[in-house]
């Protein structure tokens, strides 16, 4: 089992959020009950590895170049918990989600970042590193998104704010310092059609779900006298985030295309596609957010192409998915 599966519940829930924001409620509303599935198998799965793959599970877990992966658990349980916030009544479960996106980010940012400072032997920077580093990113700003949605139902909404707030400024300190380390293994080392694979869009999906996260916070303002004081601070540091993801986003098509049309290699079903899908979707609701918590309405008209991006996008991989599960059942049968 790919450690990073739990990227499929990312996608899969942004663009329902997406969806609805952009009023498709019927595909909003579908996604989500198709994603409580995803999410229920995948912990079955999880729960059965560890019952009768420990060792194999354990290994993910410490490897140098695959613990990064187990915190689109964090993200997962956190986008899900926010389609619950925006798509139903029930808040009640967006709170526990939140609750166990926390626990699950101390717990697997610790291993992840004790694994990277003392497991040897280390890696090169060239091997070392790549997109899936972000999801340190993703999965923080997952918490302060979420933390926006549930804090106005708690007696005392200063700490969940606080919370959301802090997960906001530490996710953006991590993206400027990761970033710096991926860009210069990108300008300064060898690429190759298999280093750069699909987990690198998550270099554009860190900074849509970070602005995401701040155009939620500038939304919350009224609620907290904190937020009121700093919102100029606000705005001008997510309009920011929101203008260097967009420069992404060219890079990686061109990367894309140099990848399966110069260097022929196949276009065929990965779990990694999921960390396609889910940027595209953020995308398309952070600059949906972020054009109602800054006035900027022309901005509106980038989330209703991009829905329409995002939905083909996780459409083709469901389908690679799909065939993929299938072709090895019928291997095993």
């Amino acid at each position: 089992m790919f450690p990073g599966y739990f990227a499929l519940v990312m996608a899969t829930g942004i663009v329902s959020i997406a969806a609805h924001f952009e009023g498709l409620e019927g595909i909003a509303r579908g996604l989500l009950w198709a994603n409580v599935a995803f999410y229920a198998v995948l912990w079955v799965l999880t729960m059965a590895r560890l019952a009768h793959y420990r060792d194999l599970l354990v290994a993910d877990l410490v490897s140098h170049a695959r613990s990064v992966l187990f915190l689109t658990m964090v993200a997962g349980t956190c986008v899900l918990g926010s389609q619950f916030a925006i798509l139903t009544p029930w808040i009640g479960i967006a709170r526990i989600l939140w609750f166990v996106g926390i626990g699950l980010w101390i717990a697997f940012t610790s291993v992840f970042f004790t694994v990277a400072t003392l497991r040897e032997p280390k890696p090169s920077l060239a091997e070392g590193i790549n997109g899936a580093w972000l999801l340190v990113v993703v999965s923080t700003e997952s918490i302060a998104v979420l933390g926006c949605l549930v804090a106005p139902t708690f007696a005392a909404t200063a700490p969940a704010f606080f919370l959301a707030l802090s997960a906001y400024f530490v996710g953006a300190m991590l993206y400027i310092l990761l970033i710096a380390l991926i860009l210069y293994r990108w300008m300064f080392f060898p690429m190759t059609p298999d280093t750069l694979t699909p987990s690198y869009w998550i270099n554009m999906g860190a900074l849509a779900i970070t602005t995401l996260a701040g155009s939620r916070l500038i939304l919350a303002a009224p609620r907290w006298a904190l937020l009121a004081d700093i919102l100029p601070f606000l705005k001008g540091f997510t309009l920011f985030f929101w203008a260097a993801g967009a420069w992404w986003i060219p890079l990686l098509v061109i990367a894309g295309v140099w990848r399966h049309g110069v260097q022929k290699v196949p276009l065929t079903y990965h779990p990694q596609y999921w960390s396609l899908v889910f940027p595209l979707g953020m995308f398309t609701a952070a600059t949906f957010q972020l054009s109602r918590a800054t006035g900027i309405d022309f901005l509106s008209a980038v989330p209703r192409v991009f829905i329409w991006v995002a939905l083909a996008a996780w459409m083709l991989t469901f389908i690679g998915m799909t065939r993929n599960v299938a072709q090895n059942l019928r291997r095993s049968l």
